[in-house]
């Protein structure tokens, strides 16, 4: 069985597409995105609201997590962070987890077979 690993990439939700396209060179099949809110180190900044100024302190962000096992994490790690960069504080986090099993609920396969394509497959 292969190493199975879950990459979570939270970033700028304008980085999205840019960020699905270079999954999508890679060969990264699959992924999961959730609209998320956070804070980091910028703390967040300052809007006027009804003549008021007031800290925003979670910013909306994206959350991509993807599960390889066949694409070399350090070729999702470049991608990533190629695709999400702007040089300026908010550009987001990568974190690497591994994956101890996986289960494919349709057939039963664990592992990495569970998670890998099958071609041809509907």
């Amino acid at each position: 069985m292969n190493k199975i690993t879950k990459i979570d990439i939270i970033t700028r939700p304008e980085k999205l597409e840019v960020l699905k396209e270079a999954m999508n060179a890679i060969k990264v099949m699959g992924m999961t995105v959730t609209q998320v809110y956070g804070c980091g180190l910028s703390k967040g900044h300052k809007e006027v609201y009804r003549g008021k100024e007031v800290t925003i302190n979670l910013v909306p962000k994206v959350k991509v997590e993807i599960v390889v096992c066949e694409v070399p994490v350090e070729k999702v790690l470049e991608a990533a962070k190629k695709a999400c960069y702007t040089g300026n504080i908010g550009d987001g986090k990568i974190f690497v987890y591994s994956v101890d099993n996986a289960v494919r609920i349709r057939t039963g396969e664990e592992g990495d077979l569970a998670i890998m394509d099958r071609a041809g497959e509907k």
